[in-house]
């Protein structure tokens, strides 16, 4: 008998026994669709975190020092930014101020820096612009606003030329930042920006103990942390645990790593219920050869050899696991998208885990198909014939 003559009639004994190969492919639909949405959830917070620590900048290095001691003066930052690789710096000073409106007020982050912190931290105007050479130069009181501190001092109207007071002196507006959103759990929106010799003075503090350098490539950037480290272990020589040089590319590899680690694991819990689904066909895959022993036998009888009958039980079983694997990749696939619509999650669906996935229902169906098989291809057609 022919292999299409072998699905036919696993495809007439699926058909004739519709509630019993609904619950057999249960366990496989479960479980397919469960290492699809998983999978996918973890793909997509992965996809989340790499955009929120691309959000920080590119090709960032910050250097951080602790202490005043350790300030990192102007002709320090210069040493930093003559570094072979450093493409250009930023130095911020950072604070709470009170920002007033009219009858509006709020506390909001303040960052006091230079006309790089754009560049360096990838920061884009929606209106006006942004902070130049000139406005550090003459000690401008000027600011730029985040979009959130922009909607809540200014609602829809448009803030650039007015004014705001910061910590009771009158600031001139002149931009309005792009929204960012939320990056590593701090809002980018939420602040207002001012140059940094305007900002030192309003915030009582000429301590600089943030820097923001910008490599020139990403390929340089491992070279450029170890030529920063190095000087800077030589600007403070006996305070070199005061200081730390972080990497944006270590710090996306460290968290790639951490959501690989839970795509994995949710992948394996959810492999699980596959498995359970491959136990289910095994039992229902043995109830059919008791049921249809003396059919077995007839076959058997009629010139049958032991490899066709274990065949047909063997494409039964394939045929099963194949049907609850795409039922599986549908229901996976769209309750992804309910999951996304509902709870405002990103969903990443990946070919490759869908292929995956249905590939590996088939070889457990096809696994745990092989013992029922096996056990009816061995029986004696005799016993079989006499089987009531």
């Amino acid at each position: 008998m022919g292999i299409f003559q072998s699905i036919k009639m696993a495809l007439r004994s699926i058909k004739s026994n519709k509630l019993r190969s609904v619950l057999t492919m249960l366990g496989i639909i479960i479980g397919v669709s469960s290492v699809i949405v998983l999978v996918s959830m973890a793909q997509g917070s992965t996809t989340n975190v790499q955009n929120q620590i691309n959000q920080l900048g590119t090709n960032l290095l910050t250097v951080n020092t602790f202490g005043s001691q350790l300030s990192l003066t102007e002709d320090k930052i210069a040493k930093l930014s003559s570094l072979n690789g450093v493409k250009t710096v930023s130095p911020v000073v950072s604070g709470r101020v009170s920002v007033k409106k009219d009858r509006t007020s709020a506390q909001v982050s303040l960052n006091a820096t230079n006309a790089a912190y754009s560049t360096v931290r990838n920061i884009n105007v929606s209106q006006g612009r942004f902070l130049t050479d000139l406005d550090i130069e003459f000690r401008q009181k000027i600011a730029v606003l985040g979009a959130t501190t922009a909607q809540t001092f200014f609602g829809t109207d448009n803030p650039v030329g007015q004014f705001i007071q910061v910590d009771g002196t009158s600031f001139k507006v002149v931009g309005v930042l792009a929204s960012k959103g939320s990056s590593l759990g701090s809002s980018g929106d939420d602040v207002v920006i001012v140059p940094l010799s305007t900002g030192e003075r309003l915030v009582k503090n000429t301590n600089i103990n943030t820097v923001y350098l910008q490599g020139k490539s990403q390929d340089q950037l491992d070279f450029v942390m170890a030529e920063v480290q190095a000087k800077m272990a030589s600007m403070f020589p006996n305070n070199t645990d005061q200081f730390t040089v972080m990497n944006q590319k270590d710090l996306m590899d460290t968290m790639s790593s951490v959501t690989n680690t839970m795509t994995m694991m949710l992948g394996g819990i959810a492999g699980i219920s596959l498995l359970v689904g491959g136990i289910g066909i095994m039992n229902i895959m043995l109830v059919s050869v008791s049921e249809r022993t003396k059919e077995i036998g007839i076959r058997k009888a009629i010139g049958a050899k032991r490899r066709d009958v274990m065949l047909q039980f063997l494409i039964e079983a394939a045929v099963l696991s194949s049907m609850g694997g795409i039922i599986g990749i549908l229901f996976g696939l769209g309750l992804g998208k309910i999951l996304s619509s509902a709870l405002n999650m990103t969903v990443t669906n990946s070919t490759s885990v869908i292929v995956m996935a249905f590939l590996f229902s088939v070889v457990v169906g096809v696994v745990f198909g092989v013992f029922p098989a096996n056990k009816a291809s061995k029986l004696n057609p005799i016993q079989a014939l006499r089987y009531e």
